[in-house]
């Protein structure tokens, strides 16, 4: 009667109440379906729902059981699937919330996860440079390696007589101005309009001090004793320390050296440091089996890898350079000569 007058409920079915009577049935006799709805187990409780809120019940993984009525004859409808939902998904984001304030107590007892230190003027102008160099100059890799037993036995010999204790940075400085004389094409940098030639070689020295990293330049070095560069080197890494390098000290030179063998390190790749066009990496020197006339033995070998801006420079000349650092090292004697 209600659904001919027009009255619907909040779900479009009629509001009529839903009434049956029990029939007896015959054995074996089965029951009506209604199409689209499931067959109930004859001795569970009826609920009662619209389609549409079983198909939403079902959706959100609800049971109809679990959701009270507020239809005709606690008939389950829309409004009543949606509260459900609703009280499901604020459950779930207050287990949510529980845990993650567990988690976040954890990370709080650890303290802070970072911290941030202001860079410094030295930091800034390095990382500028260093950027700049990698953006604007081609660096190729030369590496080679040699035994260097010879070397420090000569290092050896001249510290028992050197009033200034000898490094072996000390003579691999010498060795490198050595290698300049013999392939003076290395001796030289690219400027706007030309490839610049040095008469003089200028090896600029990396030095690792606590305001940062510092290349201040030794001059001459071709002209240099071991003693003198020894002695030079050594009041260089102490003015580095207190802070005591000019400006104009770090200008100039066609190359620098980067030693980390004190470190173990074995083996790097540097970047070239602008202006110039080379920087040697020095790695340590280590016990390495060398074969020696077609005998095996055991010999202390050193690893360098020398970067390249291949504007001024060519593969050629770098490893003709290459070869002759190599051979000076392993021949001591033409570092004095």
């Amino acid at each position: 009667m209600l659904a001919e007058l027009g009255v619907f409920d909040a779900d479009g079915y009629s509001a009529k109440i839903e009434t049956s009577t029990a029939v007896d049935k015959p054995d074996g006799a089965s029951s009506p379906t209604v199409p689209g709805e499931k067959v109930a187990d004859e001795r569970a409780p009826r609920i009662f729902a619209s389609p549409l809120a079983r198909r939403l019940a079902e959706s959100a993984g609800l049971r109809l059981g679990d959701i009270v009525g507020s239809g005709p004859n606690g008939r389950v409808v829309r409004s009543d699937v949606d509260a459900a939902i609703a009280a499901k998904a604020a459950s779930a984001e207050a287990v949510a919330v529980k845990d993650a304030g567990v988690k976040d107590a954890g990370v709080k007892d650890r303290g802070p996860v970072f911290t941030d230190t202001p860079h410094t003027r030295l930091r800034r102008a390095i990382a500028a440079r260093l950027t700049s160099s990698k953006q604007t100059q081609p660096h190729f890799y030369i590496s080679g390696s040699a035994r260097v037993d010879a070397l420090l036995e000569a290092r050896r010999q001249l510290n028992e007589v050197s009033a200034s204790k000898v490094s072996v940075n000390d003579l691999l400085i010498k060795a490198m101005a050595k290698a300049h004389t013999l392939v003076p094409e290395m001796n030289s940098i690219w400027v706007e309009d030309a490839v610049r030639t040095f008469a003089k070689v200028d090896i600029s020295i990396a030095i690792d001090s606590d305001r940062g990293l510092l290349t201040p330049v030794l001059r001459g070095v071709d002209t240099m004793s071991i003693s003198e560069i020894a002695s030079a080197t050594k009041e260089l890494v102490a003015r580095a320390g207190a802070g005591k390098i000019r400006q104009d000290e770090l200008e100039g030179g066609s190359t620098t050296i980067s030693n980390l063998g004190m470190f173990g390190v074995e083996e790097f790749s540097a970047i070239i440091n602008p202006p110039q066009s080379s920087i040697l990496a020095i790695g340590a020197a280590t016990e390495q089996p060398v074969v020696v006339e077609g005998r095996l033995e055991v010999g202390t070998v050193l690893r360098v890898i020398l970067s390249v801006d291949h504007r001024p420079i060519d593969g050629a000349i770098a490893a003709k350079w290459m070869k002759h650092f190599t051979t000076v090292l392993e021949n001591p004697i033409q570092i004095f000569g």
